[in-house]
């Protein structure tokens, strides 16, 4: 597992690259610039034998100068142990619902995944988009025009982005998405959202199961995906293996130091 640790940060976290993202590596952490008015963030930190107050106010210097939210990613294996308590300190706020990274071995997927999913298409255009959104703001509520417009910038990147969606009797019923990360190992896995009323039927394996097969064709070796207390029993159910706990840390302000 150590060293599945030591991959994922690196593939995932430390030489990962987002289109239309600005990345700057400096010699102890990765921070990533996102377009107004996005989360900008710290996506990796190694910050042993530094002087560990000094550089989270100088991150906090750095970002202030735009006028864009930002947070600082923390996994339970980054060091210093202490790291979390020290950026709270700062004015960071405790992320109390992480994401549980979780990861797949494609070589080891069961045979469940590798079944045709009949019930499930491809996105193709843009416009399709809106049976996705659709999903996703019943599951989850509020308002996701942010989502397609992001969805959309990167369907037109080749073989970058594949959106899948359940239907029952016409109607959209689940969906998920899946990157395909250049020069990595892993695939990463987002969505897997499935309407309350249609639960328990078998749609959210298929949209799970697509992107698996595709996965698989396309010769990465591992998925990943943060998943919610909710998924994470299914994941599990399905092969999937817990690697660590992600935390994103979002900047209250001074108030909090």
């Amino acid at each position: 597992m150590t060293d599945l640790l030591t991959l994922y940060d690196h593939d995932l976290r430390i030489a990962h690259t987002i289109p239309g993202v600005h990345k700057e590596v400096l010699p102890t952490l990765v921070r990533f610039m996102r377009p107004a008015p996005g989360m900008n963030y710290v996506a990796y930190s190694h910050l042993v034998g530094q002087d560990l107050d000094a550089i989270i106010e100088e991150q906090i210097a750095y970002f202030s100068n735009f006028e864009q939210p930002f947070s600082w990613h923390v996994c339970d294996h980054d060091l210093p142990a202490d790291l979390q308590t020290r950026l709270f300190k700062h004015g960071f706020k405790p992320d109390d619902d992480p994401d549980a990274v979780m990861i797949l071995d494609l070589e080891k997927a069961p045979q469940i995944l590798l079944e045709p999913a009949s019930r499930v298409r491809l996105v193709t255009s843009e416009s399709e988009l809106d049976e996705v959104i659709a999903v996703e703001e019943q599951v989850w509520g509020g308002q996701f025009g942010w989502l397609k417009q992001r969805l959309a910038a990167h369907m037109v990147i080749p073989d970058y982005l594949s959106i899948y969606v359940a239907h029952l009797n016409a109607r959209p019923v689940a969906s998920g998405w899946v990157f395909f990360n250049r020069d990595s190992a892993f695939a990463s896995l987002y969505g897997g959202s499935t309407v309350a009323a249609y639960r328990n039927q078998g749609f959210y394996t298929a949209v799970l199961a697509a992107r698996v097969q595709e996965a698989r064709a396309r010769a990465y070796r591992y998925l990943m995906t943060g998943a919610s207390t909710m998924s994470r029993p299914i994941l599990e159910h399905y092969g999937f293996e817990f690697l660590t706990y992600h935390y994103s840390l979002e900047w209250q302000g001074r108030q909090n130091k």
